[in-house]
């Protein structure tokens, strides 16, 4: 009687143990991708070269401080220089999210803040990332 009563109440069970240990897999696999965001930008043409600068010192600074950052490419189109775009990737959401709360970023935020005349952030999901140690 007791080991039908197990099994029983295993059988009423086992879908939640599933189902939780499914999402818990995920959750963890979900913490561990990193994120991902491709920045459109256009910059005023009068503030271009102070755009640039304080930019660059962002980005220099984030690499250097942020063990969450784990790259950042700037750069601008060719035919139009004030349109610059920047791929940002971060360890996880998470990394972002502290990205963003962080002096630096604060600074640059307010920095720029009367430079940029347009801003479009694309999150964006990785198909490969591949790339040749230098």
């Amino acid at each position: 009687m007791y080991f039908h009563s197990m099994a029983k109440l295993l059988s009423k069970l086992l879908p939640v143990f599933v189902c939780t240990f499914f999402f818990m897999l995920q959750s963890s696999a979900q913490n561990k991708e990193p994120y991902v965001r491709i920045a459109k930008i256009v910059v005023d043409s009068l503030q271009l070269e102070n755009y640039k600068a304080a930019l660059k010192e962002g980005i220099e600074t984030a690499i250097r401080t942020e063990p969450g950052v784990l790259r950042m490419y700037a750069m601008y189109d060719k035919e139009n220089p004030t349109h610059i775009t920047v791929f940002e990737t971060y360890a996880n959401k998470e990394a972002y999210q502290s990205h963003i709360q962080t002096a630096h970023f604060k600074k640059y935020k307010t920095r720029t803040l009367n430079m940029v005349k347009s801003l479009e952030l694309i999150d964006v999901v990785p198909i490969a990332f591949e790339s040749k140690q230098q």
